[in-house]
């Protein structure tokens, strides 16, 4: 599938294990930059702009989970990267995972934020194919109107997160709604990980439950679960500095498996 990949844009920071920052829907690479305050020191982190948004090009069609795990297989063989860890947000959670199932010896170490694992349930995918209408007709703020609400209980963050979701634009956002939607459930692979993983959770998070980050988390042969006091899906806006101290305690975990190998 790599031919269908496209050149992403992306933005670097820092020196040391990569680590590639996947900012979820519909956002860009920008969503991340408190925590890139935060772990410039510690690694080098890779922060590109998904397919169809931000400053990457968009395409018509559906853009599935897996074409856009290819999109980042195909910017780390430009890069020169072999394998790094993915911290993934939301969407970018599902993308993270579908890399870890086509490309297992690529994957150092996984972060899972405010993302699960599951499918969408029937009701779930037809209220996206609705929304991906509604964004045809409408535009973007149609998202907005049909999310924003549930992305955090804090309004500041909730204004913050509305006027990066207004940049996106509306090809790149239908495709993601129907990508999303198509998903397959990613539930063995994340189980089937050999790697460090941390699933980093919002405690009033409305979206992913911290029950369920929890579930998540005990599926991991390596892994555990970091939750965000009154945090809702926003955890890098929220508390960036939890968010980092995770990826930071993740990063320590990959190196020491590294030297126990």
């Amino acid at each position: 599938m790599r031919d269908q990949a496209v050149e992403l844009y992306y933005e670097t920071a820092g020196e040391g294990m990569p680590v590639v920052l996947v900012h979820g829907f519909p956002f860009d690479h920008t969503l991340w930059q408190d925590v890139v305050a935060l772990l410039k020191d510690r690694a080098q982190l890779i922060l590109p702009d998904l397919r169809g948004f931000g400053k990457s090009p968009s395409t018509d069609g559906v853009s599935t989970m897996r074409l856009m795990a290819e999109d980042i297989a195909a910017l780390l063989d430009r890069l020169g990267v072999q394998k790094a860890v993915l911290a993934g947000h939301s969407m970018g959670g599902y993308i993270s995972l579908a890399f870890a199932k086509a490309y297992p010896d690529r994957l150092a170490g996984l972060a899972m934020v405010t993302s699960q694992a599951a499918a969408d349930t029937p009701e779930r995918r037809q209220a996206r194919y609705q929304l991906a209408d509604e964004v045809k007709r409408k535009g973007v703020k149609a998202v907005v109107a049909a999310n924003l609400e549930r992305y955090s209980p804090d309004p500041t963050v909730r204004e913050r997160a509305r006027a990066l979701m207004l940049t996106c634009p509306k090809q790149g956002v239908i495709a993601a709604l129907k990508g999303m939607a198509e998903r397959p459930d990613a539930t063995e692979v994340l189980a089937g990980l050999h790697v460090p993983g941390v699933i980093i959770a919002g405690e009033a998070d409305v979206i992913v439950s911290p029950e369920k980050a929890r579930e998540m988390a005990q599926m991991l042969s390596k892994g555990w679960a970091v939750m965000v006091p009154g945090g809702g899906h926003m955890p890098m806006y929220e508390a960036p500095q939890i968010v980092a101290g995770a990826i930071n305690d993740l990063l320590a975990h990959v190196a020491s498996a590294k030297t126990d190998q």
